[in-house]
């Protein structure tokens, strides 16, 4: 382990640093959100888990085995990943922080909707006409 740990103090305060991060209670955890997605929750274990994509999780598991691994079932397949505090080193939290914060903030970014055609004509050459109802 390179560094020192982080605390549960130290890691809410890095959340909160980020831009446009706000916390709430989420059950017996502290969530971490941007104003669209939430991006970690805090126990009061000393455990955080953080919201990744697949490809990120992979590779941060695999560069700090001894404290980061898949939350276990549905929501470890989608990306989320707990982090024990006391057993990571500061850089490594502050870049897995960076991530999950990244992909949460990237949602904000509003992406350009497809035009939609133009309506057929109602009258005229080429509209079909509703039968007329019966009296």
């Amino acid at each position: 382990m390179r560094g020192m740990a982080v605390t549960a103090e130290r890691a809410r305060t890095l959340a909160l640093a980020l831009e446009n991060a706000t916390s709430y209670p989420h059950f017996h955890r502290v969530a971490f959100r941007t104003p669209r997605r939430t991006f970690a929750t805090l126990g009061l274990d000393g455990d955080m888990n953080l919201m990744l994509d697949l490809s990120e999780q992979r590779r941060f598991c695999e560069l700090a085995p001894q404290a980061l691994s898949p939350v276990p079932g549905g929501w470890g397949r989608m990306g989320w990943t707990r982090c024990e505090l006391s057993r990571i080193d500061a850089k490594t939290f502050r870049d897995l922080l960076s991530a999950a914060h990244a992909r949460a903030n990237a949602a904000l970014i509003k992406k350009p909707r497809a035009q939609k055609k133009a309506p057929k004509p109602v009258s005229g050459a080429g509209a079909r006409r509703r039968p007329a109802r019966p009296k």
